[in-house]
């Protein structure tokens, strides 16, 4: 039997060098809030969605991000325009790495966040 689930991947979390900046950078890129939870072994900042605990989301927490390319890539719903995104990443200090990539799905593009993660801003098309 082949396993089929309605989704692989079921949460995402990214680290970071400073909670407190990457909190700033993803709310202002995501144009959403992180909600804080101090409840486990590190504080964590979630990546809500419209109805909590349905879809896919994540976290950020305090950790060691991998070099510069050399980790995965989380690719987020682009809030909006996609251009109108990459230049909230390029404003909040991330790095636009990429062109605009046009796919069946819809259009994205690569990108870095203050830590040098891997992200991708998504335009369902």
């Amino acid at each position: 039997m082949t396993y089929h689930p309605d989704n692989f991947v079921v949460w995402t979390e990214i680290p970071t060098t400073d909670m407190d900046r990457a909190i700033g950078f993803y709310q202002a890129v995501l144009q959403t809030e992180l909600t804080v939870d101090d409840t486990g072994p590190n504080p964590i900042a979630i990546f809500r969605t419209q109805t909590p605990g349905s879809g896919t989301a994540g976290h950020i927490y305090p950790g060691i991000p991998a070099a510069r390319g050399a980790g995965p890539t989380v690719h987020f719903n682009a809030p909006g325009p996609l251009e109108d995104s990459l230049e909230r990443v390029k404003t909040a200090g991330g790095t636009v790495v990429s062109p605009i990539i046009t796919i069946p799905a819809g259009r994205f593009a690569y990108c870095e966040d203050l830590d040098g993660n891997s992200i991708g801003m998504m335009e369902r098309g």
